[in-house]
């Protein structure tokens, strides 16, 4: 609970305006909560109004209260989701999703009713000099605590919802490197090959050296590394340090000793080996990526 406390304090002492700033930027992490949860509060807050009391009356006391509540709002979820990016750094989703729920439904609920609690009590004490009453722990903060469940909820929808998109632009991007192939400069000149007409590439002391099907080959000032990132990857594998090949290449592999593999080659180049071996590292990956339906 102390932990909670000092989190939620500093939530509600450290916000500024650099970060405010940041919450309204199209390439925030969670986009669009922000206008979401601008719109949304203060129609919880309504409805929080709608379950708490029987008898409302509209009046300058009641915009006062309502006013009060949705900023008291506001408050709590800049709680929440400043935990949720705690823990986002602390605690990533691909490192135990269950766990990782499970923690954030209830670290940021906690968080989120100690600083409810905290202002709701220095409103009270402030406007009528004195503790609120114990209702409102027994039933307000239990309605309040159900809507913390449902930010929560819709927090995780957006971040699955944004690693959706990411993956369907990674496609988009390997489809779009499919079509425009790859640029070799030689000389002068600039030459594109499509991705079928080089089967590999292979470091040679200084230089990269790409292969063509027709069995020329080109000298390229650049690194593995650097090559690696700009093909499509259901395409080429990085099969040690010093080759990187084409899928059409490779007719299989087998095992060998220490879990390592021996990738056999089907087309047959003078720059090339027969036969080119895979660390136990990397062995598993290059099976999965080998055969992905296996």
């Amino acid at each position: 609970m102390q932990t909670v406390s000092v989190l939620a304090s500093h939530i509600l002492l450290g916000v500024n305006f650099e970060y405010t700033m940041s919450l309204f930027r199209k390439d925030s992490r969670y986009y669009p909560d922000i206008p979401l949860f601008l719109i949304l509060i203060p129609f919880i807050s309504a409805f929080n109004y709608y379950l708490t009391y029987n008898n409302i009356k509209f009046n300058g006391f009641l915009v006062l209260t309502y006013t009060l509540d949705t900023l008291q709002g506001y408050a709590g979820w800049l709680g929440v989701r400043k935990t949720i990016l705690y823990l986002d750094k602390s605690m990533p989703y691909h490192k135990g999703i269950l766990k990782r729920i499970v923690i954030q439904f209830l670290l940021t609920t906690l968080v989120g009713l100690f600083i409810i609690s905290a202002l709701t009590e220095m409103v009270s004490l402030i406007a009528r000099g004195k503790m609120v009453p114990s209702s409102f722990y027994t039933h307000d903060l239990f309605i309040i605590s159900i809507w913390f469940f449902v930010l929560n909820a819709i927090y995780i929808m957006i971040y699955y919802y944004k690693k959706w998109q990411q993956v369907e632009i990674e496609i988009a991007l390997e489809k779009q490197a499919k079509i425009e192939g790859f640029l070799i400069r030689v000389g002068k000149k600039n030459l594109k090959f499509s991705y079928d007409e080089l089967i590999g590439f292979y470091v040679d002391s200084d230089y990269v050296i790409a292969c063509h099907t027709k069995g020329n080959i080109y000298y390229l000032d650049t690194s593995l590394d650097k090559i690696e990132e700009k093909l499509p990857t259901d395409l080429y594998f990085r099969l040690n340090r010093k080759y990187l090949l084409h899928r059409n290449l490779m007719s299989g592999f087998k095992r060998i000793e220490n879990g390592k593999l021996l990738v056999s080659l089907s087309l047959s180049n003078a720059s090339l080996p027969n036969e080119i071996p895979v660390s136990r590292a990397k062995a598993p990956l290059f099976k999965s990526w080998f055969w992905p339906n296996q």
